[in-house]
């Protein structure tokens, strides 16, 4: 990504001239009402600072990878799960999200959950729970309360 030194926060959830892209790129990974914004990406520096906003009662996938998140909330309210942890988030919570961490945001129902996740530039996919991993996770009741793996589109 090139473009001016200075970004502006245009609005809530926008900068100037940064696109709004959809979430994923994949239709087969079950997420409702995310969009993402790639804000900083630079080739001297191995890492990209992305935004995502999850409309209210929205969830962003289920899924785990090898790399690690450092996640920062900066508007809404919401839950997300780490690992075996389903925690309460708000504003300026950090979220550290460790290799191999099954890991899942939802945002509340009344305001949308948006928040700065910087991951490694050259990272690997996503991997999906399977229905064997999903009945793992659902032997926990307050796992099994939270996850969502229904589909729906991206608002933007």
């Amino acid at each position: 990504m090139s473009g001016p030194i200075l970004r502006r926060y245009a609005a809530a959830g926008a900068w100037d001239e940064v696109e709004v892209r959809a979430y994923k790129n994949d239709d087969a990974a079950p997420y409702r009402d995310v969009t993402r914004r790639v804000l900083f990406e630079h080739p001297e520096l191995a890492c990209a600072l992305r935004y995502f906003e999850v409309a209210p009662g929205g969830h962003t996938t289920l899924e785990r990878h090898r790399h690690v998140h450092a996640v920062v909330i900066q508007r809404g309210r919401g839950r997300v799960l780490v690992g075996s942890r389903v925690e309460a988030v708000a504003p300026f919570d950090l979220v550290e999200v460790p290799p191999l961490a099954w890991h899942q945001f939802r945002a509340d129902a009344d305001a949308p959950l948006g928040f700065l996740c910087m991951v490694n530039a050259q990272r690997d996919r996503p991997e999906l729970p399977d229905a064997a991993t999903l009945a793992r996770l659902r032997e926990d009741p307050a796992i099994a309360a939270f996850i969502r793996v229904d589909g729906g589109a991206a608002t933007g």
